[in-house]
């Protein structure tokens, strides 16, 4: 009977799935992150045909070593494969694939409701109220910014990037401006958006900038002290792709300074730790990297990620198989 090993408790939709096709499933006992060397523990001692991991899941050459001759595919549940060395994989003579598109609409979803929650100043008013200071309606409480008929600027034009400038130029009569490596006219002529060949200018005249690019080598800190600094002082700057896309301290300096008006994260550079300047300022909201964090979304994903293993471990190739 093959055996899979999943590196931390996901939604039981995807572990059920496995068992129905026949597996032994091990499931990480303790919920919490492996490191390194306790995930190349297990694999010692596991011999696993597949392994179901977690973006949180450090996948290098060291752990491919151990791996190869037995584990035929690791199937990370995530969009995104940052956290894999494709190249070891591919050396080991093991296959990657990842679960995109199951997420799309719940993290375009977040986005959104991170770009109202700012605007409008809603954790803020949430914790003033809380803390018992509201005494009744005042002229100019909380003042915020519209969203409705303001410029939207998307970093990155895939799946989810797309997803937001629809939310945005449909439900809130936005003009939408995008910069991606690859022109995608059908969209502009939906959309009435606009493409810029660079995200300077992008960033110049959008009221809202949406971040939406993998993290490549190109893309590390695409949001840099420069960049900051040609955006509007009433603009805000939205990140639901990878903490490292932003020069942290580069946005703190310009968040206390009120270079830009507000900001509002799901991911961070260094995740967990946040960036300690980030927790005294009021124009930042932090959510903990939940974007995708719906029952619907995350049972979905584990099914997908399951249905990769299937594959592989049925001589197929995978549906999401990470060239």
């Amino acid at each position: 009977m093959p055996k899979v090993f999943v590196t931390r408790k996901i939604p039981e939709a995807g572990i059920e799935k496995l068992k129905k096709a026949g597996y032994e499933v091990e499931v990480n006992p303790e919920d919490k992150v492996l490191s390194k060397e306790e995930l190349i523990s297990f694999l010692k001692k596991g011999k696993y045909d597949a392994v179901l991991a977690l973006l949180t899941d450090k996948l290098d050459a060291d752990v491919f070593e151990v791996a190869k001759g037995s584990v035929k595919i690791f199937a990370n549940m995530a969009v995104g494969f940052d956290n894999v060395d494709t190249a070891a994989a591919k050396k080991a003579g093991i296959m990657v694939a990842n679960t995109p598109g199951v997420l799309t609409d719940t993290v375009a979803e977040h986005t959104f409701a991170l770009m109202l929650a700012i605007a409008r100043r809603i954790a803020e008013a949430d914790r003033f109220s809380r803390s018992g200071k509201y005494h009744g309606w005042e002229p100019m409480l909380f003042l915020g910014t519209d969203v409705s008929q303001k410029t939207l600027g998307i970093l990155g034009l895939g799946r989810i990037g797309s997803r937001v400038a629809h939310h945005g130029a449909r439900g809130f009569d936005m003009k939408v401006l995008y910069y991606d490596v690859k022109r995608n006219e059908e969209f502009e002529q939906e959309f009435g958006a606009k493409f810029y060949p660079t995200p300077e200018e992008v960033l110049k005249e959008a009221d809202f900038v949406s971040v939406h690019v993998p993290l490549l080598p190109t893309t590390h800190h695409l949001i840099n002290t420069e960049r900051l600094a040609i955006m509007k002082p009433t603009a805000y700057l939205i990140n639901t792709s990878r903490g490292p896309v932003i020069d942290e301290k580069a946005l703190a300096l310009s968040l206390s300074k009120g270079w830009i008006k507000g900001a509002a994260l799901d991911v961070f550079e260094n995740e967990p730790a946040i960036e300690p300047e980030f927790l005294k300022l009021e124009n930042v909201i932090l959510t903990p990297h939940i974007a995708s964090a719906t029952e619907e979304t995350r049972a979905k994903m584990a099914e997908l990620a399951a249905e990769n293993i299937i594959a592989v471990l049925s001589g197929q190739t995978p549906p999401n198989l990470v060239k």
